[in-house]
């Protein structure tokens, strides 16, 4: 009696029962999301030279894509979520479920015109040409202008080096992304106006079946975020100046006060923001605190 077997896997395909996760293929934003998702606890190997990686402790497969592509593949449901930029999301007109804000990856999406030209607002660019990598952006942008002046902008789609096209003659001016500024300056640019605030999300599709497996990386990806941003500060002080020293440390609820076995003092324990730690300590050092430590913490649920 003959058995019918289960057809191979191809290398690098994706088993279909697995949740499908897109993430930038290479680049700064693709160095964020893996040291992210190891910190969240999500295990794979990316063999070399193929955009499919199995996750070795939960039924999903990250997907490497462009991050330019990545909003459409969500919205489209070939795979179920993925992380890239909000500006990519606006530029793609898809419908996606924003999960969550990641924090890294900010920049704006700016007007930017040549110094020389000395131009103060948008409004005096409406008509003319401007160059950009995005172009559905622009245009909404422009739009309103356009029709208060009773003309035309002429949107030209680039790739990539936009900034050039100014100096070129190939623009009045340019649509792009500034982080800190060094390459627009470098070109001889200045922001006009800015466009929109974006930064790297979490994204899901709206018909997705495994938003069980979306509900649990933004958990996890919510506790890694704490952890990088927050330590534990733990320290003893007086009972009598308990209620100040947690003025000074009220942590993202409230301190965690344990009785010592001296009952004139109390053992405080509170989460403070890295950015803040050592003014806290001097602070509660100033007060009369002791014996305090701070400890960092590599993951969290909160």
């Amino acid at each position: 009696m003959s058995t019918e077997s289960k057809p191979a896997q191809r290398k690098g395909s994706s088993p279909p029962e697995n949740c499908r996760f897109a993430i930038p293929k290479k680049g700064r934003l693709n160095q964020k999301v893996v040291e992210m998702l190891n910190g969240a606890g999500i295990e794979f190997r990316r063999e070399p030279r193929l955009d499919v990686a199995l996750c070795k402790n939960l039924p999903m497969t990250l997907v490497f894509l462009p991050a330019a592509d990545i909003a459409k593949y969500v919205g489209e449901g070939n795979v179920d979520m993925g992380i890239t930029g909000l500006d990519v999301v606006r530029e793609s007109m898809v419908d996606v479920d924003h999960v969550m804000d990641l924090g890294f990856g900010k920049c704006k999406l700016c007007v930017q015109a040549p110094v020389v030209d000395g131009i103060t607002e948008a409004k005096a660019l409406a008509g003319g040409r401007i160059v950009t990598s995005f172009p559905e952006l622009t245009k909404q942008f422009f739009k309103p202008l356009d029709e208060e002046k009773g003309v035309t902008t002429s949107v030209k789609f680039v790739s990539g080096s936009v900034e050039a096209a100014c100096g070129l003659g190939l623009a009045d001016a340019v649509v792009d992304l500034v982080e800190t500024g060094t390459t627009m300056r470098a070109a001889g640019l200045e922001v006009v106006e800015d466009i929109l605030s974006t930064e790297a999300i979490l994204i899901a599709n709206n018909h997705s079946t495994h938003t069980d497996l979306v509900d649990l990386l933004k958990s996890r990806i919510e506790g890694f975020i704490t952890a990088r941003k927050y330590v534990m500060v733990m320290y003893n002080v007086s009972a009598s100046l308990l209620e100040k020293a947690c003025q000074i440390t009220p942590g993202k609820r409230s301190p965690t006060v344990t009785s010592l076995d001296d009952g004139n003092y109390k053992a405080v324990s509170s989460l403070v923001l890295k950015s803040e730690v050592s003014d806290k300590m001097d602070m509660l050092q100033e007060l009369g605190a002791t014996d305090i430590l701070v400890v960092d913490i590599t993951n969290s649920r909160m």
